[in-house]
């Protein structure tokens, strides 16, 4: 007698637990669609990073050398930040399952060095599921690391020693070509950065000769 009213109940349970599922399958074919539509953008030029020579998570030399010929994405971040560091990170750890079949690498400078030593640096990647194939977290010496910013990312930083204590740094990451050129700046804080930062890096890569 009440078949009915069990089926219908049986109906409404698997439509609710399959909402969730389709919603984030429309989500991702939606980023997808706003992806292929952004390749279509000219990507600009600012300028080539210079040669450097810093140390990474693994209290191994990290020689930029090691990045010629591939494209890559940076950021400045330091670990004990308050601010937006974490949504940063977290930025580009979404970056690492739709570009896991490239060859794009992900740096990350530290710029807090004199705190973040290798061993600091490889907790807080670890914390990030951080490929360290793909994945470098940078330290070394303050001036060294806040001149690659200033100068050469041409990123705003400075080390807190006339404000309140702690170092100020930009939140944008940055996508660098497979020449050393600065190719996009990317607002980690914005909702869309990810999308944009993607766009831009397959558009790159169908820069590269096969």
């Amino acid at each position: 007698m009440n078949r009915a009213p069990s089926r219908r109940a049986t109906v409404w349970k698997a439509t609710l637990i399959l909402i969730p599922f389709v919603t984030a399958g429309v989500l991702l074919w939606l980023r997808q669609v706003e992806i292929n539509a952004l390749q279509r953008r000219t990507v600009s030029s600012y300028g080539a990073v210079p040669h450097f020579q810093l140390i990474n998570q693994e209290g191994q030399p990290f020689d930029s050398a090691r990045l010629a010929g591939k494209i890559w994405i940076a950021d400045f971040i330091y670990t004990t930040c308050p601010g937006p560091c974490p949504m940063i990170s977290t930025r580009m750890s979404e970056l690492q399952e739709p570009l896991e079949k490239t060859d794009v690498h992900l740096v990350s400078f530290s710029v807090d060095p004199e705190k973040d030593k290798p061993e600091v640096l490889r907790g807080y990647a670890e914390k990030l599921r951080a490929d360290s194939k793909r994945w470098d977290f940078l330290t070394g010496p303050k001036s060294t690391i806040y001149k690659l910013s200033h100068d050469d990312f041409k990123l705003a930083v400075s080390d807190g020693s006339d404000e309140a204590g702690i170092p100020v740094h930009s939140t944008r990451m940055v996508l660098v070509d497979q020449h050393g050129e600065i190719r996009g700046y990317y607002e980690a804080t914005a909702a869309d950065a990810v999308t944009r930062l993607l766009a831009d890096t397959s558009h790159l890569l169908r820069e590269q000769p096969k």
